[in-house]
């Protein structure tokens, strides 16, 4: 997630019987997050969690399958932000340049959050059975950027440049955050642009 915008967090604050929920999806994730930064993510059980935040094992599973399910709270919305950011483009801008700014735009963050964010980040660098959800997500980033791809114009027929380039977009993300957690005076929306001008390609080579 890149710090300096606005991040359209979980507002859901309503269990599925339709009563008043005490804790949002969010408050739980980031008590998870920290509670498996502090003990280790196979350590911290479901129970830890809800104590955590003073709620029943039951509200936990209201808005979680499994503890892994918390770090992905925001997945969806940012996947959605970064697709709708993609199918607004009018063709005018460099391709590299708007998916810079769609991915800025997905993982965005209030100021706020930025330790949600890097407890996230962490975690994902970390933990295999974290890794594993993230591959999935990965291939959905790759399969919206290389389609967007695709439709460009002059690169529409070049298959490998649209496939080369979605790979270089999640790679690029990747090396952002793994290098913000690791040099906390850094702001990841910088990491993430540098990270994207060192790997994502301008466009495809000369023949």
């Amino acid at each position: 997630m890149a710090d300096g915008e606005v991040h359209a967090g979980v507002t859901d604050t309503v269990d599925r019987g339709g009563r008043p929920a005490a804790t949002s999806a969010h408050q739980l994730a980031a008590a998870a997050q920290k509670l498996f930064v502090e003990r280790g993510f196979e350590e911290t059980s479901v129970e830890d969690i809800a104590t955590a935040v003073g709620v029943s094992r039951r509200t936990f599973f209201r808005y979680f399958a499994t503890k892994a399910d918390v770090l992905w709270v925001e997945s969806d919305a940012e996947f959605r932000r970064l697709t709708a950011f993609l199918a607004a483009d009018d063709g005018t801008a460099p391709a590299r340049d708007v998916v810079e700014a769609a991915i800025i735009s997905a993982l965005a963050f209030r100021p706020g959050d930025e330790e949600w964010a890097r407890h996230r980040t962490q975690l994902v660098l970390t933990v295999p059975a974290v890794q594993s959800h993230a591959s999935v997500l990965y291939r959905q980033w790759r399969e919206a950027v290389a389609d967007f791809i695709r439709c460009r114009g002059l690169w529409r027929d070049d298959e490998l440049f649209a496939i080369a380039f979605a790979h270089s977009t999640t790679a690029a993300i990747m090396t952002g955050h793994e290098y913000w957690v690791s040099h906390p005076e850094t702001s990841l929306l910088q990491c993430l642009r540098s990270s994207i001008h060192l790997l994502v390609p301008s466009g495809p080579p000369a023949a």
